[in-house]
């Protein structure tokens, strides 16, 4: 089971504190990241995944009782954003290849298809990203932080652009990577989000 422990965590941008001595864990079940727009979210989420550098403290991850090195934990972590986009001119299919080959995990033939057909877009396989609408290129961006089958799953805003139906699918992505143990954290506004969480960090 991985778990994470964040010690009076603090992140500055120039003059502004971000946030300022947070401390929390969380090893089962979805952990919510809360707050207004502003708040950061976003970048706490960065924090914790290594992708920004803290003003100070330490995020510890573990795996049962060993201490994760960073460059161990990144490579199990799978990341869906807004902010965070696939190639334009590949391909939906692609763009999940390429995301394979660059984490070095091995693939099946069925992994790609299979991921497209549970964020309901295997139909589109062979769709330029860049000619998606909004809502679509949303669910690529999901089937992306799945395709490596991820130990521990970030989605930042993972309704953002999606309808009805998109936000069941984000449901379901929440149950069932909770039941196959993943540590999934996710960073909303949505209350209809953070309810589906079983912790929650507000960030004011």
């Amino acid at each position: 089971m991985i778990s994470v422990q964040a010690d009076r965590l603090s992140k500055t941008y120039n003059r502004r504190t971000v946030f300022s001595e947070l401390s929390f864990s969380h090893k089962e079940g979805i952990l919510g990241i809360s707050g207004a727009n502003g708040s950061g979210k976003s970048t706490l989420l960065k924090c914790l995944a290594g992708l920004l550098r803290l003003k100070s403290g330490n995020v510890i991850w573990k795996q049962g009782p060993e201490v994760l090195p960073k460059d161990h934990a990144k490579a199990l972590i799978g990341y869906s954003a807004p902010y965070i986009n696939l190639y334009d001119e590949l391909s939906t299919s692609e763009n999940l290849e390429f995301i394979l080959e660059v984490s070095g995990k091995l693939k099946s033939e069925t992994d790609i298809p299979s991921v497209l057909e549970y964020v309901q877009m295997k139909e589109y396989s062979n769709q330029l990203f860049k000619e998606l609408s909004t809502g679509q290129q949303q669910r690529i961006k999901l089937a992306a932080a799945l395709i490596t089958k991820p130990l521990i799953l970030f989605l930042d805003e993972p309704g953002s652009n999606l309808d009805e139906k998109g936000h069941e699918l984000v449901e379901r992505i929440v149950s069932d990577q909770k039941e196959k143990g993943t540590l999934l954290v996710l960073a909303s506004n949505d209350p209809m989000e953070i309810n589906l969480c079983d912790n929650v960090v507000v960030l004011s």
